[in-house]
């Protein structure tokens, strides 16, 4: 009862009662835990700080069919190495970051208990994956699901076509918002709102801040409720004492 008292009072004082900004979700390839990885490869370097990502993780989001998910971005024909450079850099955010905590969620599926929701991407991020792509070429909307993996890896489904990018997502908030099955949320936000998910970042990493800034929000809107209940289990348990 204590414990669960002060787990009430760290909430109700805006405080994060689990670390929420430093985690890992538990996922396929993810470490139990952030930390160093000073030997990560090429674009997953800006996480070598702390990551969720080990560096043979890393080298392998490099590598077409890779054993990571045995995914084949050429299931259109050869996709770009613009186009493809994009979908590197999405591997290395969903494998590496560990600041992705306000968007886990629980997974019913049989390779991962938990993914991600809604991550509010930054528009640069988004349109300039979506322009460098637009000239490739795909048969499905959705590419968490729905492939014939008969062959081991994905290949297109039986009645579908290969198709030019822009019929398939016609806008950047289309691709985004699709392709991963809601992973992500186009925004109008830009990189220097401090309210986005940056994809792309040199230096040290901009999203640990714009984390906190959407659990501190999402605290602020439980706070009553939460100091509501703090009071009434409070109440009851000096009662029971007494």
């Amino acid at each position: 009862m204590l414990l669960f008292l002060g787990c009430l009072l760290t909430l109700s004082s805006g405080a994060l009662c689990l670390d929420q900004l430093n985690m890992c979700m538990n996922a396929k390839h993810h470490k139990v835990e952030p930390g160093p990885e000073g030997a990560l490869h090429r674009q997953c370097a800006p996480w070598r700080e702390n990551a969720c990502c080990t560096a043979n993780t890393s080298e392998e989001a490099h590598n077409d069919n890779s054993y990571l998910y045995y995914f084949n971005w050429n299931h259109c024909g050869a996709m770009s190495s613009k186009c493809k450079q994009h979908f590197i850099q999405d591997t290395c955010f969903y494998e590496c970051s560990p600041h992705l905590g306000p968007w886990i969620q629980s997974a019913d599926e049989n390779w991962r208990k938990e993914r991600i929701l809604n991550v509010p991407l930054c528009k640069e991020d988004c349109e300039q994956w979506w322009e460098d792509c637009k000239d490739d070429f795909t048969c499905k909307t959705n590419w968490h699901e729905g492939w014939d993996w008969s062959s081991g890896t994905n290949k297109c489904p039986a009645g579908s076509q290969c198709r030019k990018w822009t019929d398939v997502y016609p806008t950047p908030k289309s691709m985004c918002e699709q392709i991963w099955s809601n992973s992500y949320l186009y925004t109008t936000l830009t990189k220097d709102s401090g309210r986005c998910m940056q994809l792309w970042f040199t230096g040290s990493n901009p999203n640990k801040k714009v984390a906190e800034y959407y659990l501190n929000t999402a605290q602020r809107g439980q706070s009553f409720p939460v100091t509501t209940l703090l009071f009434l289990t409070a109440t009851s348990f000096f009662v029971t004492i007494f």
